[in-house]
């Protein structure tokens, strides 16, 4: 027996979930754009190039918002003709594409450090003033406020994409932390740590990069899903007592979404109707207790 949900009856596509994606996005621009504003200004008035790259990337942070905005928008289209199992896989492009933004911004910050670093004229570097130190608490505490919005959101409405985002909101605050340090020894007599504090902030950027890039991956080649959701998917097979064992169990993460393939051992004996009945129950209480499936096919043999 094969089901699949109507495209319209799950959360992802729904009216509420572009709402709350769009809301929680033009919240994130709103910020990151005062943001940027604030350290780009504080950075050039207080000769701190790590604000400076600090305010670079504050400023990417609104591109990748946009981009995660185009992708819930195309994801949550409907199932065509083209596309009969849906658009899903859209939010995993737009997170590709955001590793994408996220690497050429650290690779021009990290570059532009290593040039200063290697240069050696460390006395010419200028000591940044106490308004740099100002601008990166006010983006640490700024960031991972946005970040805790965004991640709440985006466990919310079970968005792939919008949880990149707010991560991207966090490795912002942590690069935030190490601009705060670099700044703080550089106004004790140690220059060169404002250019090794970029250096740190392009780490953090690529690690978010790699971590946004590897998650996206997965769920584009069909990746299994973890072993304690498969666990508690067999247990809920195998709570139905006409179910004699599971001959073929796999799932795949499509999207934001889980596919589900089963094959169920039932007694012989029984007519097809009841075998179709037992299966359909089956289904219906793995749809029910795992929200995240979209898609289950539950195939019977006979024992």
């Amino acid at each position: 027996m094969e089901k699949t949900k109507r495209f319209e009856e799950m959360v992802s596509p729904s009216e509420d979930f572009q709402r709350v994606a769009n809301r929680v996005s033009y919240v994130s621009i709103a910020g990151n754009i005062a943001l940027s504003v604030l350290k780009l200004i504080a950075g050039l008035w207080a000769y701190s190039a790590a604000m400076v790259s600090d305010a670079v990337h504050s400023a990417s942070d609104i591109f990748s918002t946009l981009i995660v905005m185009l992708g819930i928008k195309l994801a949550s289209k409907e199932p065509d003709k083209e596309h009969p199992y849906g658009h899903e896989r859209l939010e995993c492009v737009a997170a590709i594409v955001l590793t994408m933004i996220l690497s050429l911004t650290g690779l021009a910050i990290g570059v532009s450090a290593l040039r200063t670093i290697l240069s050696g004229s460390y006395e010419t570097i200028a000591v940044p003033g106490v308004l740099a130190l100002a601008a990166a608490i006010v983006s640490i505490i700024g960031k991972e406020v946005m970040y805790q919005y965004t991640k709440y959101h985006a466990k919310q409405i079970d968005s792939s994409a919008l949880m990149a985002d707010a991560w991207h909101h966090r490795s912002d605050a942590l690069s935030s932390i190490g601009a705060l340090i670099g700044i703080a020894f550089a106004r004790h007599g140690l220059p060169i740590m404002d250019s090794v504090a970029s250096l740190v902030i392009f780490f953090f950027i690529m690690a978010a990069a790699i971590g946004i890039f590897k998650d996206a991956m997965d769920k584009m080649v069909d990746h299994s899903c973890d072993e304690e959701t498969e666990q508690a998917i067999t247990d809920c097979v195998l709570s139905h007592d006409e179910v004699l064992g599971i001959d073929l169990f796999q799932t795949r993460i499509f999207g934001n979404k889980i596919y589900v393939d089963l094959e169920i051992q039932l007694d012989g004996s029984y007519t097809l109707q009841e075998a179709h009945d037992i299966a359909e129950a089956v289904h219906d209480d793995i749809e029910k207790q795992f929200p995240k499936v979209k898609h289950i096919m539950v195939h019977v043999n006979p024992k």
